[in-house]
């Protein structure tokens, strides 16, 4: 099944309301960076990405029609090449107002005994097993590389992701971009995608308060961030 969407705005830029957007617009079901935490058996095809370029996207991708959130926004490039025909969003917001939500939800380390509970439980159960793998990966390529390890300097932060943004817009064809926010709601979107408005209010989701219960439901739920 192809990819028809590819976000690739960074997370705690409405990832999460434009998953559920486009689920709601008929592009069910969207990938996103909670995914990978209910289904950690996914990493290997994220490290294979990252080490080579290319992976078994049949099997990454297998149920969705759409990808948005870290880590499918890093590898926008390398989804364009593997779906031509996709449509790539990039969702942004202001960069002071991003690094804030970011330093309080992404940008945290669990807490050390938490984490240390969490590789015990790993020991009971295939799927907590892979939580710390996940964080350890995402940590050194995102992090130590990516971020130069600068996730506590505000202007460095802000600069990168507005360097970021700036490498899509000159990367991705203009007919194949959409730059959005996610406060614009239904019109530019719905126009992008070439489909009708719908009459539900556009969702707004993951906020920093509620961000930690969803990444724990990912984790600990049987049926994962979906629930």
């Amino acid at each position: 099944m192809a990819l028809k969407v590819i976000g690739a705005g960074w997370g705690r830029t409405g990832t999460e309301s434009l998953k559920m957007a486009l689920e709601q617009l008929g592009f069910d079901r969207c990938y996103h960076g909670f995914d990978l935490m209910n289904d950690g058996r996914k990493l290997q095809y994220w490290k294979q990405m990252h080490e080579e370029g290319k992976t078994d996207y049949d099997a990454l991708f297998d149920g969705y029609i759409a990808a948005v959130d870290t880590p499918a926004a890093y590898y926008y490039k390398e989804l364009m090449q593997q779906y031509p025909e996709a449509k790539v969003i990039l969702t942004v917001r202001d960069a002071g107002k991003w690094f804030d939500s970011a330093a309080n939800t992404i940008f945290k380390r669990p807490p050390p005994v938490k984490y240390a509970i969490l590789k015990f439980m790993g020991r009971l159960s295939k799927k907590l097993s892979y939580v710390p793998l996940i964080d350890e990966h995402l940590q050194d390529i995102f992090f130590e590389k990516e971020f130069n390890g600068k996730i506590d300097d505000k202007q460095a932060m802000m600069a990168w992701f507005n360097q970021w943004n700036e490498q899509v817009k000159n990367t991705v064809p203009a007919h194949r971009l959409l730059v959005y926010n996610v406060a614009e709601g239904w019109g530019p979107l719905c126009k992008f995608l070439d489909v009708p408005v719908p009459a539900a209010p556009f969702p707004q989701t993951n906020t920093k308060e509620n961000f930690q219960k969803r990444v724990e439901r990912a984790i600990f739920s049987p049926t994962g961030a979906r629930v």
